[in-house]
């Protein structure tokens, strides 16, 4: 039987149209559905940059229920709600995100640190550690860190704190010997509360061994020689320290004067701070230095000369109001009022302030209360910053 090349000449076109026809209707098909969803996905992003929340999350919902197998868009509501504080339907979103089973193992990390954040914004600590530990060996491994280390702050679990310090440390992701030392004090700290001063003693030692130039384990370590008598080892403790961590001399020079006093060291000991004055003025100093001279055998030096001294290198409403409090005015019986106001006044001036946030409070804080940040606080008053 001959083979006809007819048909093959009358196929070839039939073959050509049908592929024709079916090419348009799959690229019709395409087009239609490109154009259903990603409108409503540049709706919300239109919303979103208008700062329209409510309206951007009603259009990624859309586009969601469009193409539910779309995990980009998941992954924008999930990070919306938890903006708004909606944290439970952020969790459902990336919970949703982890129970799929075509989703790729970096995609499945990425929601495993989103639900992480949506647990720790909820204030849900438990909950956010379990997320946070599953992200160790991924690519979110450092943010999951630096996210477990400030949960163990706020926690107050100091043991677990310093091994993610340590694991960050060792990851070269900075320098953490300063907050590892300020672990070490905030765990001796709670020795000394329970009565176990020996575990406190080493703890602070420990601390100094690991930050030698950090004020804080000094300072410590200073009063508990204090606290059990040993003034003489305190006094040498705070001299240690100021050479160590100048920039701390305002906190270390007010016990200093007291142990001072304690074992008799007056004179050697104002020396030392006249010469930190005169290299560096400020009020702490000043006032030490006031309460030293005053117990100088055979010192005619009066109080308010020194007052009015700072005022000669520099201009200070809380000096000058010092220097009043000594002086008899022109109408004596207005000085207590007079007085009253000033003190009033240079409150304010007298709190420490925090360098991040601003967070100012009567005392020096080791770690800022408002913003957490360790070692935020200037050891000088405002009015001297």
């Amino acid at each position: 039987m001959e083979f006809d090349l007819s048909w093959i000449l009358l196929g070839l076109p039939v073959a050509f149209a049908l592929g024709w026809l079916a090419s348009r209707f799959d690229l019709r098909q395409i087009r239609l559905e490109n154009r259903q969803a990603p409108k409503a996905y540049f709706k919300g992003l239109n919303y979103l940059l208008n700062e329209q929340q409510d309206q951007a999350i009603d259009a990624f919902i859309e586009a969601v229920q469009n193409d539910p197998d779309t995990s980009e868009l998941h992954f924008a509501l999930g990070n919306l709600f938890r903006r708004r504080g909606e944290y439970e339907r952020a969790v459902r979103v990336h919970e949703h995100l982890l129970s799929r089973g075509d989703l790729s193992q970096a995609d499945r990390h990425r929601a495993q640190h989103a639900l992480a954040l949506d647990y720790l914004k909820a204030g849900l600590l438990d909950r956010a550690e379990d997320a946070l530990i599953k992200l160790e060996g991924t690519a979110f491994e450092v943010e999951a860190r630096l996210a477990l280390l400030a949960n163990y702050e706020r926690s107050r679990d100091w043991a677990l704190a310093a091994q993610v310090a340590d694991k960050l440390e060792q990851s070269s992701q900075g320098s953490f010997v300063h907050r590892l030392a300020h672990y070490l004090c905030e765990q001796a700290a709670d020795d000394l509360v329970n009565g176990r001063v020996e575990a406190a003693r080493q703890r602070l030692q420990e601390a100094i061994s690991k930050a030698p130039d950090a004020a804080r384990p000094r300072l410590a370590m200073a009063q508990v020689h204090s606290g059990a008598g040993d003034f003489a080892k305190a006094h040498q403790v705070l001299l240690q320290a100021l050479d160590r961590a100048p920039a701390a001399t305002s906190l270390m020079v007010g016990p200093l004067a007291d142990m001072a006093l304690k074992i008799g060291d007056v004179s050697a000991t104002l020396k030392r701070l006249q010469s930190l004055y005169q290299q560096s003025p400020s009020l702490d100093l000043l006032d030490a230095i006031v309460l030293l001279s005053a117990h100088l055998p055979g010192s005619d030096a009066n109080e308010r000369d020194w007052y009015a001294r700072h005022l000669e290198r520099e201009p200070s409403l809380v000096a000058a109001t010092r220097w009043i409090a000594q002086e008899k005015l022109e109408h004596e019986q207005f000085h207590p009022q007079v007085q009253r106001a000033l003190d009033h006044a240079i409150k304010p001036l007298l709190r420490y302030r925090c360098a991040a946030c601003g967070f100012e409070a009567t005392q020096h804080f080791w770690q800022c209360p408002g913003c957490q940040t360790w070692d935020s606080y200037p050891a000088r008053r405002v009015e001297e910053l």
